[in-house]
């Protein structure tokens, strides 16, 4: 009996070492969480097989026309020659077979063409990346966010529970009355519905991020780490801007359509050049009378003559395009310069305000909240002035995490803006 008890008490304990471990996931940093979402995310890996699509359309564009081959019979005669019957007597064979000549590199420039098509996509795909990347910052940003939200609202929560603890004491001796300390526990209700709601935005933010990643991860199995602070130091504006000029995959997509468009405008060109075919035959005709001249060679070329069409349409609409794509190109580039100076506008704005957060305003509020705490359980402060420096404490707390997590929104803006990292 006793043997069997150390077993299923053995048995229970490896269960829930097994459960704890299943359960224990070891939070995920930035560039984990990104590599796995360029790993997994369907959005992406569709966006890849379109590259490999234009890749293919490449293999197309280089093909030769393919040769034409005929086989034809003709004269055939239903004759008796001495009471037998001859059906194919007479018969000619003949087998043609022709080549469409393209001139002035028409399968070259369909290549090119082709080519440069694959390039715009591949910076679409980039591009694309780069907004869901942009996504998947903010998100993982809130995640953050909600987390330091929550570790306050449970300091807080710790804290006034303390407070509570004291008081109800000095309710024992008589120091205050009934009616503060009902005010005091009723001022609880705020921290934990600020409990509640924080743990409410971090399941939900966790629950974004997991729909990002394809993972089907349980909420509470998931977690995210990383630093939840800002940076005074930012390079100069125009640095950025070349940065930026030098990166965004949407500009790179735009001088690119420019590029091809040019390469479609020489293939409308040599569209309008007249192609050959040239032709060879053999014919075995037996009916001649002739024995030495029932075989024969031949040859042919024939020219189209373009007098209408000689792919006017063609050459106008692509010169068009050129032109249509440069404005575009313009546009996109006058686009990058605005999301760069709005971005590193709010990067700026918002260091200007954390800075005496950080270095002032949450040492004050901390020194406040402490210092009137003190002042009303030793009956120098008034219930009034306890419970508005509690309620200044927690505004500072809470603006200053807000505060951040814009800064750290308004980093990722700049990332975006200018194509690649630039900000932590």
């Amino acid at each position: 009996m006793q043997a069997l008890m150390k077993t299923t008490c053995f048995a229970l304990l490896l269960a829930a070492g097994m459960a704890e471990s299943c359960f224990a996931q070891r939070a995920l940093t930035w560039q984990e969480v990104r590599d796995k979402f360029e790993a997994a995310n369907p959005t992406l890996r569709a966006g890849q097989i379109g590259i490999d699509e234009s890749r293919a359309q490449e293999i197309s564009a280089f093909l030769r026309p393919n040769p034409n081959f005929t086989l034809s019979t003709d004269g055939t005669q239903l004759a008796r020659y001495h009471g037998v019957w001859q059906p194919f007597t007479g018969t000619q064979f003949s087998t043609n077979f022709s080549y469409l000549h393209e001139r002035q590199r028409k399968r070259e420039l369909r290549l090119e063409s082709a080519q440069k098509a694959t390039g715009i996509a591949t910076s679409g795909q980039t591009d694309l990346e780069r907004n869901l990347v942009f996504s998947l910052r903010m998100v993982f940003v809130q995640t953050l966010q909600e987390k330091a939200i929550l570790e306050l609202a449970k300091e807080n929560l710790v804290y006034y529970d303390h407070v509570l603890d004291v008081n109800r004491e000095r309710f024992k001796a008589g120091a205050i009355s009934q009616v503060d300390l009902d005010r005091l526990e009723l001022q609880r209700v705020q921290y934990e519905t600020d409990l509640q709601i924080a743990q409410e935005s971090l399941e939900t933010a966790k629950i974004v991020m997991l729909m990002l990643l394809n993972d089907r991860t349980a909420v509470d199995q998931f977690d995210v780490t990383g630093p939840f602070d800002f940076s005074a130091h930012i390079g100069p504006l125009e640095e950025i801007r070349q940065t930026a000029l030098d990166t965004r995959p949407d500009l790179r997509a735009a001088l690119q359509s420019v590029d091809k468009a040019k390469t479609d405008h020489r293939l409308a060109v040599a569209n309008g050049s007249t192609d050959p075919t040239f032709s060879a035959w053999y014919t075995y005709n037996p009916s001649f009378n002739n024995p030495n001249d029932h075989q024969t060679l031949g040859a042919s070329i024939s020219v189209p003559l373009r007098i209408f069409d000689r792919n006017q349409g063609e050459k106008l609409r692509t010169q068009l395009d050129i032109d249509r794509n440069e404005k575009l190109m313009e546009a996109t580039r006058a686009q990058v310069f605005s999301d760069v100076d709005s971005a590193y506008a709010s990067v700026t704005s918002t260091v200007t305000l954390l800075e005496p957060y950080k270095n002032k305003y949450l040492q004050q509020a901390s020194r406040v909240r402490d210092t009137i705490a003190f002042s009303y359980e030793h009956g120098s402060a008034s219930l009034l002035d306890f419970l508005n420096a509690q309620a200044d404490y927690r505004s500072v707390q809470v603006n200053y995490l807000n505060l951040v997590a814009s800064y750290l929104n308004a980093a990722s803006q700049l990332n975006l803006a200018v194509g690649r990292e630039v900000l932590p």
